[in-house]
């Protein structure tokens, strides 16, 4: 029998998804090893032949720990406190996600059109 013979007799067998693992009808490990997902396992050989990540400076920031962020790409915003009249909260949430950004930009539109 060939390695594809099972498949070719009759339909193929449904592959599990996502759904069944949060149902309970497969565990996460059949799921991954139905869809080809299993990682193969650490050897001695392949421990024994690691190199450490500093001798690969061309991945200068790959691996970084959680919470770390890269260089900033625009001037930082200085978080302050503030508190403004309820109905005027209200405008700008009603516009909907991003009305923070919003204020702040009828205020930063208000610097500009006052600079002395």
């Amino acid at each position: 029998m060939t390695a594809n013979a099972k498949f070719t007799k009759g339909a193929s067998p449904a592959l599990p998804t996502l759904v069944d693992v949060d149902a309970g009808r497969v565990t996460l490990d059949e799921y991954e090893i139905a869809h080809g997902e299993d990682a193969s396992q650490l050897t001695d050989e392949i421990i024994a032949n690691a190199r450490p990540i500093s001798e690969f400076p061309e991945l200068p920031n790959f691996f970084k720990t959680r919470g770390q962020r890269g260089p900033q790409k625009a001037p930082v915003k200085e978080r302050v406190g503030l508190r403004l009249n309820s109905d005027v909260v209200e405008h700008f949430r009603r516009t909907g996600p991003g009305w923070q950004s919003r204020i702040n930009d009828v205020l930063e539109n208000y610097v500009k059109a006052n600079e002395t």
